[in-house]
């Protein structure tokens, strides 16, 4: 008999586009609750069309983005402005116990579906409405990905180089770290309408979300004036700490020192050459005053070696370090392979293709991958009769209308 799921039970309609609230369904769906995804043929998912795609053939079914955000989940093609459309839609408020939308404010009004006209028609329903800068503000008609997101919330300031221009962090950054907050609201919002019966409105903004992650910087500017600046990969409270060049083409690992015992463990490791008992490298100050030397000797020393000997040797003394891993090392890894993070799924159109299980294990209820992301509108049938009730004549009489597109 299986065990059961944490979030068994609970329903869940999704009207997202991209990362951010398609990523927050998927977790949820990883962990037990039904979810569906609702887009249109007439404008599909934007990560439908982004590749990398399978075997590298084009398809709107192939795009490796769309199905990692999108697995474990039911699709449906549904089209908005069509009245027949919007009636289905209805139904489906009525059925689902939360409501994720992630639109530019006021989009889903047009439908009537903003949160006073989901209640009317499902008083205790919960909905969470993700985008830019938040439902109200100045700002709030902002429109962007997350990589604006994380250029406004001050990530690009701080990535890079003291002598180059803005880097900013991988990818649309803020997408990726709201979810793990939205969690967190959903269950919140789900616990308390279990002790009161009452829904309610989540309004979240990843600029507020990605200046958590910046949070000490910001008071310190507020308490002292001070603005952190790009500084690579250095650290104040570290040296050497960085990223250095190793044997092979492009292979790289990550060493950190932060305190005089680390130091020396460091210092056996490398053999303790005369420079590591010069007085320019004596203490944490003199070191990260002289960094810029500090940092080719240690580089080479690490050019004779392979990445992983460094990452080898460095552990066993207890100096923190870490590979410079790529696409092919993930896929590689020993401990994924150990924890069985990658699972492969048979996907409708592109076969066998391996996603990504939860990064977290319950004892009582684990959770894993168990669907791969749906075709464009893979599930309308199993939605309407299975989910929503309607008899074959209503299912087939929808088709012919137009709405399920």
């Amino acid at each position: 008999m299986e065990k059961p799921l944490p979030l068994d039970g609970v329903k869940i309609i999704e009207l997202t586009r991209v990362i951010v609230g398609s990523c927050t369904g998927r977790i949820l769906g990883d962990c037990g609750a039904t979810v569906v995804h609702v887009e249109t043929a007439k404008k599909p998912d934007t990560l439908r069309i982004i590749f990398p795609y399978k075997d590298g053939t084009p398809g709107i079914n192939r795009a490796g983005y769309f199905n990692k955000y999108n697995a474990d989940k039911y699709g449906m093609a549904l089209d908005l402005t069509h009245p027949r459309g919007i009636e289905v839609m209805h139904r489906l408020i009525e059925w689902t116990d939360v409501f994720i939308e992630s639109n530019v404010p006021g989009v889903v009004a047009k439908h009537g579906l903003d949160y006073e006209g989901v209640k009317e028609i499902k008083p205790d329903i919960i909905m969470l409405s993700t985008c830019q800068m938040g439902q109200k503000g100045p700002l709030a008609r902002f429109k962007g990905y997350g990589v604006q997101g994380a250029a406004m919330a001050g990530f690009h300031e701080l990535t890079g180089y003291s002598d180059s221009g803005p880097v900013g962090p991988f990818g649309s950054y803020t997408d990726m770290v709201s979810p793990q907050w939205l969690i967190a609201a959903v269950v919140a919002a789900l616990i308390y309408r279990r002790r009161t019966g009452k829904g309610q409105y989540i309004d979240h903004s990843q600029l507020e979300t990605g200046s958590h992650f910046l949070a000490p910087l910001i008071m310190d500017y507020a308490a002292n004036k001070r603005l952190a600046g790009r500084v690579g990969n250095r650290e104040e409270f570290a040296a050497p700490h960085g990223a250095y060049r190793c044997k092979g083409d492009d292979r790289w690992c990550t060493i950190a020192v932060c305190d005089d015992e680390e130091w020396g463990a460091f210092c056996r490791v490398i053999g303790s050459p005369p420079w590591t008992k010069e007085s320019r490298f004596s203490s944490l100050l003199e070191r990260k005053r002289n960094e810029d030397e500090l940092d080719k000797l240690v580089e080479s020393w690490a050019m004779e070696r392979t990445a992983e000997e460094v990452m080898s040797l460095m552990q066993q003394a207890g100096v923190s370090a870490g590979i410079v891993a790529t696409a092919e090392d993930l896929h590689r890894d020993s401990q994924f392979r150990y924890q069985g993070h990658f699972k492969l799924l048979n996907h409708t159109e592109i076969g066998a293709v391996p996603f990504d299980n939860p990064p977290f294990r319950f004892s009582k209820t684990p959770c894993e991958v168990r669907m791969s992301a749906p075709c464009l509108g893979e599930h309308n049938e199993y939605i309407c009769r299975h989910i929503l009730g309607m008899s074959d004549e209503e299912f087939v009489e929808l088709i012919q209308s137009g709405a399920l597109e």
